[in-house]
């Protein structure tokens, strides 16, 4: 056994400790590791002060359950795309060093704060507030570089998500657009654009292109739909609630309506709905219905 004769400098007492050799190396090493020394040493005595003056924290890591983790890998997310980056970065530092997490988790964590999200939404929106016109270089889901020109910008909020949607000029990289009216319209993640640069020339004042979509809601709906900042119009008549919205991306528009069900309804315009009645098409052919 070892005996470590600990001194207590302000109250003037001793304290001894009898510890195996094996345990005063690994409170040395503690210690060392936290920064605590008695001159050039690392010092024990002041590792157990730090410990009772509730300077440093004992016990298990606290654990996580799979709920726990995907909500604050949410949160941050969010804070990311929020541009609070010290936020993100602190929350993700408190899931890798306490949260007791499995090695792919932390690697995923990691990679995730250093993403270029950030620096991506902050220069998109000093360029939008300037109404500067600028490139947008971007990788697609498929690994191609793809350049933009944005004439106009908006940052729009999908699916717990931050977008950067755009008016460009190029429109070669749609082939067969399901929707000519919004062939310079793009919706661009933040996590997926390589760079942003000021270019010259007009910001478009008529912002991006819409569609007028009328939708007619049903039963709980006419009074569960809460009114979104594009609705144009809004009101009950009978027994249907209609809305009409300025629509910038079909595609979201049928997500939502698939969330609804047969309490809501595409009325127009013919090619929203055509589309909307295919993906039901798809989706029974899928089931065998």
């Amino acid at each position: 056994m070892c005996k470590c004769i600990l001194e207590m400098p302000r109250k003037k007492e001793a304290l001894t400790l009898s510890v195996p050799p094996e345990t005063k190396e690994q409170l040395e090493a503690i210690a060392l590791r936290l920064g605590i020394f008695w001159g050039k040493s690392p010092s024990v005595s002041g590792l157990l002060v730090a410990i009772a003056q509730h300077k440093l924290e004992v016990g298990e890591p606290f654990t996580l359950n799979s709920t726990q983790v995907a909500a604050l890998q949410q949160a941050i997310r969010l804070l990311l795309d929020s541009k609070y980056a010290a936020q993100a970065q602190a929350v993700s530092n408190l899931l890798i060093e306490r949260g007791n997490l499995e090695a792919p988790l932390r690697q995923s964590l990691l990679q995730q704060v250093s993403k270029p999200t950030v620096a991506s939404r902050i220069q998109a929106e000093a360029q939008i507030d300037k109404q500067q016109p600028f490139l947008v270089l971007y990788r697609n889901p498929k690994g191609e570089d793809l350049a933009y020109t944005a004439r106009y910008a908006e940052i729009s909020f999908e699916e717990k998500r931050f977008y950067l949607e755009i008016w460009c000029e190029e429109t070669e990289d749609i082939k067969n657009p399901d929707y000519p009216e919004l062939i310079h319209n793009r919706c661009l993640r933040f996590d997926r654009i390589q760079a942003i640069v000021p270019t010259d020339g007009q910001w478009r004042q008529q912002g991006l292109d819409y569609l007028k979509v009328y939708l007619h809601f049903y039963r709980g709906m006419v009074t569960a739909y809460e009114a979104r900042l594009r609705d144009i119009s809004n009101e009950v008549i009978g027994d249907v609630r209609q809305v009409v919205r300025r629509v910038s991306n079909p595609f979201w528009l049928i997500r939502e309506v698939f969330r609804y069900g047969k309490d809501c309804v595409i009325v127009s315009p013919h090619n929203v709905r055509d589309r909307f009645q295919q993906e039901l098409i798809d989706l029974c052919r899928q089931y065998n219905l």
